[in-house]
């Protein structure tokens, strides 16, 4: 169902059962595969592809020629930048062992799943199977072949943790002021220059817990 508020250029391929929320916009030559459920308030690039069953959030941005395939969610709040790809078989084939041509029933999808508020970078490629966690960012041209913990940042081919991010996008510092080392000591308290949010380290399970919220008038 397209709702009568969302704007659909007339280019876009629309196979049947899509869904297209609220306020959404979906932007010429776009393809949406049977199934494909977009949420609210989302924007949908031009030449971007969006898989069969493929399930997007609300206020979600996929951006130009992005490849989103079957078995990939997307929660809310998520970036996908230009010509990224999101894929869904570890071991692709064209054809069988036997050589005939591969068939829907001769492969297992890897779902992907794109937690709330997370980005990724222009040209990136996830890997299937993997988990890209709340507000992580991926950088751009990034492969990643391992999960992303919430707010890392991971960078390179293969994908490296280089740091962390706050829930605004800026990249989280130490007490000195410097970008925050992908492995901080235990405990660590790391905050953003930007919003004033704190953020402690939990060594045991790499991962970050938020300590204070914004300050009054700073930006996002």
């Amino acid at each position: 169902m397209i709702d009568p508020t969302a704007r659909v250029h007339t280019s876009v391929d629309l196979e049947s059962d899509v869904s297209v929320g609220p306020g959404s916009s979906v932007w010429n030559r776009a393809v949406l595969r049977s199934g494909a459920s977009i949420g609210a308030q989302c924007v949908v690039g031009r030449d971007a592809f969006i898989d069969e069953g493929v399930r997007v959030g609300d206020r979600v941005k996929i951006q130009n020629g992005a490849l989103i395939y079957h078995g990939v969610t997307v929660g809310n709040g998520v970036f996908i930048g230009p010509g990224a790809i999101l894929t869904n078989d570890r071991y692709p084939r064209a054809i069988t062992a036997t050589g005939e041509l591969a068939q829907g029933d001769d492969w297992t999808v890897s779902p992907i799943e794109l937690e709330d508020g997370c980005s990724i970078g222009a040209g990136a490629i996830v890997v299937a199977g993997l988990r890209v966690g709340r507000f992580a960012t991926v950088g751009a041209g990034a492969v990643v072949t391992h999960d992303v913990p919430d707010q890392a940042l991971v960078v390179g081919n293969p994908a490296r943790r280089i740091g962390w991010v706050c829930a605004c996008g800026a990249r989280l510092t130490d007490g000195t002021g410097a970008d925050a080392p992908p492995d901080p000591p235990p405990n660590a308290i790391l905050g953003c220059p930007r919003c004033g949010r704190e953020y402690a380290y939990n060594h045991q399970v790499g991962s970050l817990g938020e300590r204070t919220g914004p300050l009054r008038g700073a930006r996002e």
